[in-house]
C-alpha cells in the first residue's frame, strides 16, 4: 500500500526537514555543565570563615579560669594568711609596747615616789607594791603582745578569704565566658549553615528549572519533527500513531524513533 497521492509532498517535506535535522548536532551545552551546580552561598562561606576564627577562641577564657583556680589553690592551708600579713605588724607592735613599757615605767616611779613620801622608800611595803605591780605589768604586757597579734592574724586571714572568693569567682566568670563564646558560635554558625544551605536549594530549584527549560528548547526541533511525523503515520495508515518521546528525551532514542517513523513513511512514498 502506497501513500495517497495527496500526501506524497508533505511526506517528502517531512523526510526533508528530519534528513536535515540529523546534520545539526544538538546543542547539550545548553543544558549540561557545572553551571546548573548550585555554588556554595554566601551565607555558607560565612559561616566556615566563622568556624574558623571560632576554633580555639575560648581558649584566653579558659586559661584564665585554669590560672584563677591554680591561684585559689595557692590560697589554702595552715599557713597561706602570711601572705596577707601587714608588712607594718611588727611596727605596730613595737610602738604599742615601747608606749605601754613607758606607761609602766611611770607606774613604777609612782610607786616610789609615794613609798618617799610616806618614809618607807626601800621599806618592804615597797618591795611588794613594786613585785605586784611587775607581776600585773608582766601580765598586762603579754595579754596586749596577744591582742596585735591576734588582730593581724585575723585580718589576714580575712584578707586571704576574701581573696579565695575572689579567685573562685574569677574562675567561674572566665568559664562562663568560655562555654558561653563556644555555645553562641556553635549557634551563630549553625543558624548561618542551616539558612545558606535553604537558600542553596533554592538556588539549584532555579538552575534545575533553566536546565529543563534549555532542553527542551535543545530538543524543540526534534519534538516537533516527531509529532509532524505522527500525524503524518495516522494519514497514512501505519495503523496507529508513532511513538511519543518524553519530554527532553536523549539524542539517541529521538533519533531512533524519527528514523524508524523515515522508515515507514519512505517505504510507502516508494514501495
Amino acid at each position: 500500500m502506497s501513500l495517497p497521492d495527496y500526501l506524497k509532498d508533505t511526506a517528502k517535506d517531512f523526510a526533508k526537514q528530519l534528513t536535515a535535522s540529523t546534520s545539526v548536532p544538538i546543542k547539550t551545552s545548553t543544558f549540561t555543565g557545572r553551571q546548573f551546580v548550585a555554588g556554595e552561598d554566601p551565607l555558607q562561606t560565612q559561616a566556615i570563615n566563622l568556624a574558623r576564627q571560632g576554633v580555639g577562641s575560648f581558649q584566653p577564657f579558659l586559661q584564665a579560669a585554669q590560672t584563677a583556680v591554680g591561684a585559689q589553690a595557692g590560697l589554702t592551708g595552715p599557713t597561706a594568711f602570711r601572705q596577707f600579713m601587714s608588712p607594718f605588724q611588727q611596727d605596730v607592735i613595737d610602738t604599742t609596747l615601747a608606749d605601754f613599757d613607758r606607761q609602766a615605767a611611770l607606774g613604777r616611779q609612782n610607786i616610789r615616789d609615794r613609798a618617799a613620801t610616806a618614809g618607807a622608800f626601800g621599806g618592804g611595803r615597797e618591795g611588794v607594791a613594786m613585785g605586784e605591780f611587775d607581776a600585773n605589768n608582766l601580765r598586762n604586757r603579754a595579754s596586749l603582745l596577744a591582742q596585735l597579734n591576734q588582730q593581724g592574724f585575723t585580718q589576714a586571714t580575712n584578707l586571704a578569704q576574701q581573696a579565695f572568693g575572689n579567685q573562685g569567682n574569677l574562675a567561674a566568670q572566665q568559664m562562663g565566658l568560655s562555654n558561653f563564646l563556644r555555645g553562641s558560635t556553635g549557634q551563630d554558625i549553625s543558624a548561618l549553615g542551616n539558612l545558606g544551605a535553604f537558600r542553596q536549594g533554592l538556588t539549584q530549584s532555579q538552575l534545575q528549572a533553566d536546565r529543563q527549560a534549555a532542553q527542551t528548547a535543545a530538543f524543540e526541533p526534534q519534538q516537533r519533527l516527531q509529532q509532524y511525523g505522527a500525524g503524518l503515520s495516522g494519514l497514512a495508515g501505519f495503523g496507529g500513531v508513532a511513538p511519543q518521546l518524553p519530554a527532553g528525551p536523549d539524542p539517541l532514542t529521538a533519533g531512533i524513533s524519527n528514523a524508524v517513523g523515515l522508515a515507514g513513511i519512505f517505504g510507502k512514498l516508494y514501495g
